[in-house]
């Protein structure tokens, strides 16, 4: 795993409220590093639309995979 792909985190969408196209709600997201978003309460997620957009993190909450899970949601990615 390259150093990019391990600082991606995972999360699970648990509110897509203004957003049902964007987010569906359950689903599992990746999480782009941004820590300049974190500090403003936002996550920088790879929606829907394949592009990435900054979202409330309280719509989200992370996960913690194993290893093999990241590695085949990446892939599938």
């Amino acid at each position: 795993m390259g150093e990019i792909e391990a600082n991606i985190k995972f999360a699970v969408c648990v509110d897509n409220d203004g957003y049902p196209a964007s987010l569906e709600l359950h689903k599992i997201y990746r999480v782009l590093p941004d820590e300049g978003a974190n500090a403003d309460g936002d996550l920088r997620i790879v929606d829907e639309s394949g592009e990435v957009y900054l979202y409330l993190a309280e719509r989200f909450i992370l996960l913690e995979l194993p290893r093999a899970v990241e590695k085949s949601l990446l892939q599938s990615a």
